[in-house]
């Protein structure tokens, strides 16, 4: 259930178009709403051509269908309120079930967090994470909230710390190489002219004698991008077996979410949520400085 409220300065208008254009409401949600749910105005059904005017408030009601199990397993929350989550992803933990991995991920632990707290909620991440990156994943509990963070994603900043092989040519910097499908693979990619736009910032916060910790801020979001980006520009990720080396010091790619920043899209409030380094990576991080 959700409830919408006209703004004084919108015109009288029918349901479906002030839902569909000024609330969230996707096109998936919107067949949803049509098939399994309602719209009411002061109690009252209304069909989606009816006109509502500037400072009504809609009740919008839908099925809510989830097929993810719900597993115990531990979770750490780093933000939460009425429409959002942010989770702090261990490494090694996938964010989607798979045919091999059914009830041991993200999905998991969070529908039975939902369901210890009487929350009768889907499962609607915004961003992802690979299995072995560590740090923050937000997480929208209704779908149109999701609609409306997907479509305003650009305004989300999404920041991540990481220990790269080697020294990058700059203390700060830019990579802008688009990212493609390997022609030979479902799951690697590669810089190549035909891919989609891909830009990361990067900063360089400390360096070792061989390998740096960087910060990095993306720009846009693709599949890889960060691990890409810096094995492309000859600094892989200590430990990215998919596009660097195994390392005897840390069992995965040394890659976290650390910051997320945001405008809430209810509130409109400014969000900062922060995440420290998991251990593995601060062991590796004193390891490097003892070197």
């Amino acid at each position: 259930m959700a409830f919408f409220t006209v703004p004084p300065d919108l015109p009288s208008m029918p349901a479906k178009k002030f839902l569909r254009q000024y609330c969230g409401i996707s096109l998936s949600l919107w067949r949803k709403i049509k098939q399994t749910g309602s719209i009411e105005r002061c109690g009252i059904r209304i069909l989606p051509n009816d006109s509502i005017l500037p400072g009504e408030t809609l009740t919008v009601t839908w099925k809510i269908e989830c097929n993810i199990p719900s597993t115990r397993l531990p979770l750490t929350i780093a933000f939460e309120d009425e429409y959002l989550l942010i989770v702090n992803k261990p490494p090694g933990m996938l964010v989607h079930p798979t045919v091999s991995r059914e009830e041991d991920t993200l999905a998991n632990a969070i529908m039975y967090y939902y369901g210890q707290h009487h929350l009768a909620l889907g499962f609607h991440p915004v961003h992802r994470l690979d299995r072995n990156t560590s740090g923050l994943i937000l997480i929208a509990k209704r779908p149109d909230i999701q609609h409306q963070l997907i479509n305003t994603r650009k305004n989300i900043s999404r920041f991540y710390q990481a220990v790269i092989c080697g020294h990058p040519p700059n203390t700060s910097g830019t990579i802008d190489a688009p990212i493609d499908r390997c022609p030979d693979s479902i799951i690697q990619r590669q810089i190549a002219p035909t891919g989609q736009t891909a830009v990361t910032h990067y900063r360089l916060l400390e360096t070792f004698p061989d390998a740096s910790l960087l910060e990095l801020e993306l720009e846009t979001g693709r599949t890889h991008q960060i691990r890409v980006h810096l094995s492309g520009s000859g600094m892989p990720l200590i430990g990215d077996t998919l596009y660097g080396a195994t390392s005897s010091l840390i069992q995965r790619q040394a890659l976290h979410a650390s910051r997320i920043i945001f405008q809430h899209p209810i509130s409109e409030q400014l969000i900062a949520v922060e995440s420290p380094l998991p251990e593995d990576l601060k062991k590796l991080v004193m390891n490097l400085r003892s070197h």
